[in-house]
């Protein structure tokens, strides 16, 4: 078998990898090389700076330029070659340091810095840096992005939208009106409000030794203020410094920065469902495609297809999310194994909260409103008029409103002349009669467009 996308395991190597291309250069096997690799030659560059540190020689500025060619240069051919070291030490961040020792082995000076290559660390060490890393640049470059993009095609239709109303359904009853645009921007509020959360996580690092104590750092070069080295080293790569660790950076912010991608997701798949409902009751027309399939058998139907995808992988990324943040942050006393494999999922999770971006910004872009069934539910729902009359009644001081009103429109179908009717009997002045004869349910909105409008 060749096609590797047919017989991929996971739909985000085979159905879903175009969807997915943009984080693969981050959240692959490749991207987890490539930022070990970062991170070793970022700490030996540290360590040849160091005033203290005198075991170490500072570099060249030639030398330095070549280190950082190393990086600039690495692509997948370089990283199938750590690979393959790999494959002989069955070893994959001792694989990075025997990589680099050969590339070191070819230059008289980098030669003789191959002893401090990976100098007092373990692998956690190099691992936790290099998986921060991915996280926050992911974040940062694809993820929010998308993000950024749904809700301002959600901002756009709020403000389109601010005017056109609509009826709302509480417990799927008929309720006050509101507006489609004041709808959406619930949307755009909710979103903003935890994409500032989740985008302010701090992902955090540490490069402390076995057990976070720098036992060997101390005995190899006690004159350093190795502390001090670790947080500069951390800060350069643009990570927050956890000072106190196992061997093993504890994860919370791994697990913080979960449950926030997490609630957004639960967020994006509360407007999927609501727009969905939407489009069953015809408040939204989908945009035809030319040569698009909606149904096998049924040739008028256009499916909500984008809507449903987007909730179905909005549903599976949370279930990894949910479980990295629960899991992450336990290890037995000072490490186990049990993070190790849990974080090479990590991309899924992120994977299937891309797909579902891009299935929320299709579905949206080929929404078109259909204002004729709007009104004509609105027409058709006098009775939620009730409500502005029995406080009006209230106002007025007349006993028993909401029970009189309860009486005389529950569970029945009101219409204009009904209600105008009840409205003839009641004993307040003839100014606020009219104020109330005047109402319909289109009408009868509230400051719904002003909100739509301000989002």
């Amino acid at each position: 078998m060749e096609n590797g996308k047919l017989t991929a395991l996971s739909p985000l190597d085979g159905r879903y990898s175009d969807k997915t291309l943009e984080l693969s250069s981050y959240m692959s096997e490749y991207g987890l090389i490539r930022y070990r690799l970062m991170v070793e030659v970022e700490w030996l560059k540290l360590l040849s700076k160091e005033d203290n540190f005198t075991l170490l020689p500072e570099f060249s500025a030639e030398t330095y330029t070549k280190l950082g060619e190393i990086l600039e240069n690495f692509n997948v051919d370089e990283a199938q070659k750590i690979k393959n070291i790999e494959a002989v030490t069955n070893h994959d961040v001792k694989a990075i340091e025997y990589y680099l020792n050969e590339k070191f082995s070819l230059d008289p000076e980098l030669k003789g810095a191959i002893p401090f290559i990976h100098f007092a660390c373990t692998s956690e060490d190099i691992n936790n840096l290099a998986y921060s890393l991915m996280l926050n640049e992911a974040r940062s470059l694809v993820m929010l992005p998308k993000l950024i993009e749904v809700i301002e095609i959600l901002r756009e239709q709020s403000h389109q939208l601010s005017a056109q109303p609509m009826l709302s359904r509480t417990h799927g009853q008929t309720a006050s009106p509101t507006t489609m645009g004041k709808e959406l921007s619930n949307f755009v509020v909710r979103l903003e409000a935890q994409l500032s959360k989740w985008s302010r996580v701090e992902l955090k690092g540490k490069i402390n030794g076995a057990v976070g104590n720098y036992n060997a750092h101390i005995v190899a070069a006690p004159e350093v203020n190795w502390p001090g080295v670790a947080e500069r080293l951390v800060a350069k790569i643009g990570l927050g410094f956890n000072p106190y660790t196992t061997q093993i950076e504890p994860h919370d912010c791994i697990a913080e920065y979960c449950y926030a991608l997490c609630q957004l997701n639960t967020i994006l798949l509360d407007l999927s469902r609501d727009v969905w409902s939407y489009v069953s009751v015809g408040y939204f027309n989908q945009k035809k495609i030319d040569n698009e399939v909606g149904s096998s058998t049924m040739p008028h139907k256009i499916n909500p297809i984008d809507f449903e995808n987007a909730e179905g992988n909005l549903g599976v990324s949370c279930a990894l999310l949910q479980h990295f943040a629960q899991k992450l942050p336990v290890s037995r006393l000072q490490r186990d194994l049990t993070d190790s494999t849990v974080l090479r999922n990590m991309g899924s999770g992120l994977g299937y909260c891309l797909i579902a971006l891009k299935s929320l910004t299709k579905g949206l872009n080929k929404l078109e409103i259909n204002s004729s069934n709007l009104e004509y539910d609105l027409e058709n729902a006098w009775e939620v008029l009730s409500e502005p009359i029995q406080t009006s009644m209230r106002g007025f001081g007349i006993e028993n409103a909401y029970e009189q009103l309860k009486e005389f429109s529950r569970g029945q179908k009101i219409d204009k002349q009904m209600l105008h009717e009840f409205i003839g009997t009641l004993p307040i002045p003839p100014e606020q009669k009219e104020r109330l004869k005047s109402l319909r349910p289109s009408t009868y909105l509230g400051l719904a467009e002003l909100l739509a409008k301000t989002v």
